[in-house]
């Protein structure tokens, strides 16, 4: 069985965020079981959450969405790329997928991981949080901590990765070369040969002014100062050979939270976690949804499995239903 192929949904549909931006959303799972929300990065799609959803759906109910630009969200307008943005989508997924009252396991890999922090202080997330796992992410100073270009700490380091996140330069066709230039950059050198081709397939989909837009926002991100409002208990993950986001931030988010329930770091993998090791992101997963989903955590008033949740959130209601996932093609938006 391939792991990475695409998991067929339970449910589809569209959900409308601010500026009008239709939002693509996915439901996995049975209705009825604990809710985990997961929220990708930069670059990717639901698609990069397969290996994870593949184990975790067999027993809670797993919503995805793509963020705005990616995958099938449609992309913001020119100056739509913004924190405040991410976190209008997350708020926007929440009301449409979980009910009025319920708490879930909210997570976030890399850009994902972001979103999280820039929503924190909205009481629609908030009160909804019964645990969050942030994976492989920063609150700020991205570029001056990657370590993605093999020069010296200083000026021209930082120039040169700032000028990366920002380009707009087509990837071209995915090759040996690019595949070796992504692995370095992303992942461990031990990962598998198809783990490394997925990455490739979801960062060469993803539309290249979409791919620079967001990397500017990732260039300038500061949103340390709301993790003082991430109150729920909060797990982070880093990872030893992680590049883009190095282990120093994952400790500086663990110090900054209220409320940290440990830092995980993962010996010899690199940024793309979820794809390189997805059992033990499953695990630790589970341990928030056992320690922090359990029945005296969820609300009383949960919907019954013959009900879809969602169905009577006023965002919901104006969404569209849409076709089952296709594979990420081999080459290159534009």
């Amino acid at each position: 069985m391939n792991r990475f192929a695409p998991v067929t949904p339970a449910r589809e549909f569209r959900v409308v965020s601010s500026a009008g931006t239709p939002l693509h959303v996915e439901v996995h799972g049975p209705e009825g079981a604990p809710t985990v929300v997961l929220s990708h990065g930069w670059t990717c799609s639901t698609l990069f959450w397969a290996p994870v959803v593949r184990d975790l759906a067999a027993d809670h109910r797993v919503v995805l969405y793509d963020q705005r630009g990616h995958g099938r969200s449609a992309a913001p307008g020119r100056d739509g790329y913004s924190t405040t943005a991410l976190a209008d989508d997350l708020e926007a997924v929440l009301d449409a997928a979980v009910d009025r009252g319920e708490r879930v396991l909210l997570a976030g890999h890399s850009m994902g991981g972001m979103t999280i922090m820039a929503a924190a202080d909205r009481p629609a997330v908030r009160d909804r949080a019964a645990a969050v796992l942030l994976a492989n992410t920063g609150a700020g100073g991205l570029v001056a901590e990657a370590t993605v270009l093999p020069l010296r700490a200083g000026a021209l380091r930082h120039a040169l990765q700032k000028a990366v996140l920002s380009s707009a330069l087509p990837l071209g066709p995915i090759s040996a070369v690019s595949r070796a230039a992504l692995k370095y950059g992303t992942m461990g050198p031990d990962s598998a040969k198809d783990a490394v081709q997925a990455c490739a397939r979801l960062v060469h989909a993803c539309p290249r002014r979409v791919r620079a837009g967001w990397g500017r926002m990732l260039a300038a991100l500061e949103v340390e100062a709301n993790l003082v409002h991430l109150t729920a208990p909060t797990a982070v993950l880093t990872s030893t050979v992680d590049r883009l986001t190095p282990p120093v931030l994952a400790r500086r988010i663990a110090d900054a939270l209220p409320n940290c329930v440990g830092v995980t770091e993962l010996p010899g993998l690199g940024h793309m976690t979820p794809l390189e090791d997805p059992d033990a992101v499953v695990g630790l997963l589970r341990k928030l949804s056992a320690d922090h989903l359990s029945a005296g955590h969820l609300s009383a008033g949960r919907p019954s499995a013959d009900r879809p949740r969602g169905a009577a959130v006023p965002r919901a209601a104006a969404s569209e239903p849409v076709t089952a996932t296709a594979p990420v093609a081999e080459g290159e938006n534009a």
